[in-house]
């Protein structure tokens, strides 16, 4: 069939905005396409700052360091994670401390999140996984018990909410990505988002090499300099023209998401009493980023996805937990071996997802067909 697992929704219009880009001879960071990329989401998510970046994972990092995250700290997270999140806090030098799922989002669990709290914790990262949001309520109130930070990882959230809110803008800080993976991208891209006027002026300082540049662009400084630290976290503008081509088409992208993610569900739907389709709970309105179902055993997922690729279907896997990677055993004592997220990762299968697949109804008999091989 030559299906493959994910394939980004392009068409004419990407093309001709960087054709656009090209020709108003602008092709470094913080152009046109920037401004107005920027604006638009400002005033889409209801936040004061957006500041463009060149992916999520730099967001992350630069939200570590705006935060002031230093050796000896802690920052609680879902084992069940890419490895982004764990990895800005780990080049501060402080310790990722991994918390437990919910088995039926894949998020983490806010009980363990207060199990994990100590003197040494200073910020709590949410994953919203497939791009359902975690219970967000119960997180931003453990964290103003605590004093703590929230940092959004949204990687795979832009267009899903909680309770009408879009994911990424509740907490003190949200991260983007706009990958070549994701529903809405530019290839390799991300958003750092904070309605904190103290946060947003330390993460464009961060964000421009440690300079006060942006200061000096609005006319509030006569010179710029050096005077944080800081890396180079601006996206070319031919970037975010293609980006902006492609917000301009979320609800089409999120309505054919949609679409594909129930045709899933209902094929799904006679053996939900053997496999665990996704949840998406009350208040949450999904973007339908992936779609996903557990699979009654470890040695039933393998057989799943050995009968998907009989069918020339790349069913795969999803997260190798960070706590049993090797990076974290040969780095951190492990006392933790979080039994939960342990067992329903390894039952994990995830099913190709993306606009092109609307209507292809031999995919689906064949999807269909590799299911009643095994169970």
């Amino acid at each position: 069939m030559n299906i493959p697992f994910n394939e980004p929704f392009i068409e004419k219009e990407e093309e001709k905005a960087i054709v656009r880009a090209l020709r108003q001879k602008h092709l470094r960071g913080d152009g046109p396409s920037t401004q107005r990329v920027q604006e638009e989401m400002e005033e889409w998510l209801g936040v004061d700052h957006v500041l463009m970046t060149t992916s999520c994972t730099h967001a992350l990092e630069m939200a570590m360091m705006v935060l002031g995250i230093k050796e000896g700290d802690e920052v609680i997270m879902p084992s069940f994670n890419f490895v982004s999140s764990a990895n800005a806090v780990v080049l501060r030098g402080a310790k990722p401390i991994f918390a437990e799922i919910r088995p039926e989002t894949m998020n983490i669990d806010p009980v363990d999140i207060e199990r994990k709290i100590n003197n040494r914790t200073k910020a709590i990262v949410p994953v919203h996984y497939a791009g359902v949001s975690c219970d967000m309520d119960a997180i931003m109130d453990i964290a103003a018990q605590h004093d703590l930070y929230v940092v959004e990882d949204a990687a795979q959230g832009i267009d899903a909410y909680y309770n009408m809110k879009p994911v990424g803008t509740i907490g003190d800080i949200g991260c983007y990505s706009f990958h070549d993976t994701k529903n809405i991208t530019c290839g390799e891209g991300g958003a750092f988002i904070t309605n904190n006027d103290e946060i947003a002026r330390k993460a464009e300082i961060i964000r421009e090499k440690g300079t006060n540049r942006a200061a000096f662009i609005r006319g509030e400084v006569d010179k710029y300099t050096w005077v944080s630290e800081g890396s180079s976290y601006i996206p070319s503008d031919i970037l975010m023209s293609l980006l902006e081509a492609q917000l301009e088409k979320r609800k089409e992208i999120k309505s054919k998401r949609r679409q594909i993610w129930q045709q899933y569900m209902d094929l799904f739907s006679p053996y939900a009493d053997v496999l665990r389709l996704p949840v998406i709970p009350e208040g949450r309105d999904s973007n339908y980023h992936i779609f996903h179902f557990l699979a009654d055993s470890e040695e039933q997922q393998q057989a799943l996805i050995d009968s998907f690729k009989e069918e020339d279907i790349p069913a795969t896997f999803h997260y190798v937990p960070l706590h049993s990677a090797p990076f974290f055993e040969s780095n951190y004592e492990v006392n933790n071996f979080l039994k939960r997220t342990q067992k329903y990762s390894d039952r994990l299968i995830r099913l190709p997802l993306y606009p092109g697949l609307e209507a292809n109804e031999f995919y689906f008999s064949a999807v269909k067909k590799a299911i009643e091989r095994i169970v």
